[in-house]
């Protein structure tokens, strides 16, 4: 298969565990059996990969998250970065030149795309699979997943096939309509659309020629901010009149909310916190080392992080967006393709970091104009290099950087840092030092 994952989300529906870099899809709430917890994204590839184990998965997405990418699924995964957002048919046009000119893969192989973060079992990844073959022997030019609607919904739009087999041509859409007309469309057998749909890679490089004027994909990615914003739906799939769908029965579920996200949760629990005998429908998830008690609560979300503190009933948790968008959110916590950052305090002119640095990884050799940084080593070895001198450090070490100053550290084994910055001017992050985000 060649799966395209599509990541995208502002990082303000799952707030404080999100944030304009940590996305939904990397918030680790799916427990393995060693105790350790997987993200929506890992457990999407992972899944993939255990139906076909050659699958070739690449990620779109855009250059706030490639970091958090590499640290979840390492450097196998392949990643198509949008410059800037242009909604869903520039994506998945840019993702399908990035597969035929950079991964070499040819007109008449079949493409699937699919959201990196519904909630799903692995019959969903054999549907997946079962698409691909539809797409690559089937005369529709679209092939769908269909999902088979659980309730009337409001919030998913909805596909209408010609016929009730599992395999159908597709008569029209219908995007988001309103209860009544969702109960109509369900007795005539329509489906949700789960944004899963397959096609041959000449097809969507010719659509992407016919609406986008570029030679191939390093000239599309050159000129990518001069094209319109515009949905998948509405540039093909709403105009395409060969359309196949396929029906799939199976668990899908987007945990696009609090409450949604609660329910796919193993454990009523994640992290330290305590829920009284007297609660009912309560979860808490607290990344903080402060314990969290709850007493005689119902139906209710908790959740802690350095991003700040949640309490909320669950169902008025979606609701969430309008409130966040209030608060001043410095992002507090990151995944790097080095390890992790966690901001413990800020104040007017210092912040206290924990860096945690993975085996074998190193930071870009950076430089800060404008701060003084000291970094104690709490645990592990590697070497630290300061305007090119090496120093091996180990736990208890100091060492200091002047302004100016370039540095990077390299792991020997996993290193926990704690780095202290002076000198920023009253902000977590000097605004005109991009360095924080980028080392």
């Amino acid at each position: 298969m060649n799966i395209v994952l599509l990541s995208g989300g502002s990082g303000k529906r799952l707030w404080p565990l999100s944030n304009d870099i940590r996305s939904k899809q990397f918030i680790k709430i799916f427990k393995n059996d060693d105790g350790s917890y997987d993200s929506m994204v890992q457990r999407m590839y992972r899944g993939i990969t255990r139906v076909d184990q050659d699958a070739s998965i690449s990620i779109a997405t855009s250059k706030s998250q490639v970091s958090a990418i590499h640290n979840q699924l390492g450097d196998k995964v392949g990643i198509s970065v949008e410059p800037c957002r242009r909604d869903t048919f520039p994506a998945i046009a840019l993702a399908t030149m990035y597969l035929h000119d950079v991964k070499g893969v040819g007109e008449n192989e079949a493409v699937v795309v699919c959201p990196c973060d519904p909630f799903v079992e692995d019959d969903y990844f054999a549907a997946l699979d079962k698409l691909s073959e539809l797409a690559a022997k089937d005369d529709a030019n679209l092939c769908l997943l269909g999902m088979e609607p659980t309730y009337p919904s409001e919030k998913y739009g909805y596909i209408v096939p010609e016929s009730t087999g599992e395999i159908s041509r597709v008569k029209s859409f219908k995007e988001k309509p309103d209860l009544e007309t969702s109960k109509k469309l369900i007795a005539d057998k329509a489906l949700w659309n789960g944004g899963v749909f397959a096609f041959k890679c000449g097809y969507m490089i010719q659509k992407a020629h016919e609406l986008m004027d570029f030679t191939d994909y390093q000239d599309l990615y050159d000129r990518y901010d001069s094209f319109d914003r515009i949905s998948f739906d509405y540039a093909i799939a709403e105009k395409e009149k060969n359309i196949a769908v396929m029906r799939f029965s199976g668990q899908w579920k987007d945990l696009g909310t609090w409450n949604t996200l609660s329910e796919a949760m193993q454990e009523p629990v994640i992290g330290n916190a305590i829920i009284g005998d007297n609660c009912e429908n309560v979860n808490v998830i607290n990344e903080l080392s402060a314990p969290i008690l709850c007493m005689g609560v119902k139906n209710m979300v908790v959740s802690a992080s350095p991003q700040g503190i949640l309490v909320s009933d669950k169902g008025e948790s979606s609701y969430i967006r309008k409130y966040v968008e209030k608060i001043d959110d410095e992002v507090m916590f990151a995944e790097k393709s080095w390890g992790t950052y966690r901001v413990l305090n800020i104040d007017a002119e210092s912040m206290m970091i924990m860096d945690v640095v993975n085996a074998g990884a190193r930071m870009s050799y950076h430089s800060h104009e404008k701060r003084k940084e000291v970094w104690t080593v709490i645990y592990g070895s590697g070497t630290v290099i300061v305007d090119g001198k090496e120093h091996h450090v180990r736990a208890g070490d100091v060492v200091t950087m002047e302004p100016g100053s370039r540095h990077t550290v390299i792991a020997k084994t996993e290193m926990k840092l704690f780095e202290l910055q002076l000198g920023l001017g009253g902000t977590a992050v000097d605004k005109s030092d991009k360095t924080k985000y980028n080392r």
